[in-house]
């Protein structure tokens, strides 16, 4: 079975007092290995959204550096003209990254 392929994975999230993503903290894939974590602000995750890159919820798995536990993928959509960070299809006015750990 083929392996899923994603570009980064979303460990947590810190939100804005108006529901807006702030930042996340990410691992970022580098050939076949990932980067320690990072800070990602919300516009450059978007951006880097927009160029095609996929991002998924999950966590890394302990004394296994390059193995995560991933779930859902993290999706850009667009309601009434706003982008907004989701995991699932929604239909509200903020970002709802649900499964991520706040911050």
């Amino acid at each position: 079975m083929a392996k899923d392929k994603y570009d980064g994975v979303v460990e947590a999230v810190h939100y804005k007092s108006e529901g807006l993503v702030e930042w996340v903290r990410a691992y970022l894939r580098h050939g076949v290995t990932f980067s320690d974590h990072v800070l990602i602000q919300r516009s450059e995750l978007i951006s880097l959204l927009k160029k095609g890159q996929k991002f998924v919820v999950g966590e890394r798995t302990l004394y296994l550096g390059g193995t995560f536990e991933t779930s859902q993928p993290v999706k850009l959509v667009t309601n009434d003209g706003r982008e907004l960070l989701v995991t699932e299809n929604h239909s509200s006015l903020q970002d709802d990254l649900s499964g991520v750990p706040i911050i």
